[in-house]
């Protein structure tokens, strides 16, 4: 017990004695003479660089869960428009599979897959994926692929494609992305999965035929990434 009486009286007495240092060197007088000193202009920069990290810190934790939760709420939003709820009773934010895709141009070096299941069984699968020739830059999707690798859904989640043009791949500007469903590997060949301009089905746009061709390309990359992997993600 004495032990601890003297240890509070010692952290006592060090804190007036840090109050009582405080008090002298904000001194009017005192600052005068330390400010043209190079060694307290840098303290001062730094305090208040210090100051500002701190209250990032404090922002960054407040809002990060925020942030985190409009963020799912975004993605859940985009996975229900290619894979219908009518095909799952699970959560396909909470399973998911990642798989390695370095190597299939798809935006990343690793996926993630959300999976889909009906009582248990994998119904499909729905993935993000990046065209990263669009005309403006980088198109990022979603492709929704059922269980038989028949695509359900193709979703333009952002882009900065000519607005009149090129923006005619988003489904509220027209309904050109809805000529994908149904599509597959089987049903097309590899030569097909192009614009017509370049001898394949799909319609290009007038005036802004890389777009709809970029979307293209990477709706089939999308399809044999599938195929790859069907094993793994599908079961059987």
């Amino acid at each position: 017990m004495k032990s601890d009486s003297d240890h509070i009286k010692w952290l006592i007495e060090e804190t007036v004695a840090y109050k009582e240092f405080l008090k002298r060197w904000l001194e009017p007088s005192n600052l005068e003479r330390l400010r043209p000193r190079l060694a307290f202009q840098t303290g001062v920069l730094a305090g208040f660089a210090l100051i500002a990290s701190f209250l990032l810190g404090v922002t960054h934790c407040s809002t990060h869960d925020a942030i985190q939760q409009r963020l799912n709420e975004d993605l859940q939003k985009s996975l229900a428009e290619v894979v219908p709820s009518t095909l799952h009773d699970n959560d396909l934010l909470q399973d998911t599979v990642t798989v390695p895709s370095g190597e299939d141009n798809l935006g990343a070096n690793e996926t993630t897959v959300y999976i889909a299941r009906k009582a248990g069984q994998v119904s499909a699968v729905c993935f993000k994926l990046a065209a990263p020739d669009g005309y403006s830059g980088i198109i990022n999707m979603v492709i929704g692929i059922n269980r038989d690798g028949e695509i359900l859904g193709v979703r333009v989640v952002n882009h900065a494609e000519t607005p009149g043009l090129g923006d005619k791949i988003e489904i509220a500007k027209s309904n050109w992305i809805l000529d994908f469903n149904g599509q597959s590997l089987l049903g097309l060949a590899d030569a097909q999965w192009a614009v017509k301009k370049d001898g394949g089905v799909f319609d290009q746009f007038a005036g802004a035929t890389i777009t709809p061709r970029a979307v293209v390309k990477t709706a089939h990359r999308g399809l044999q990434f599938f195929n790859r992997h069907r094993n793994e993600l599908i079961g059987s």
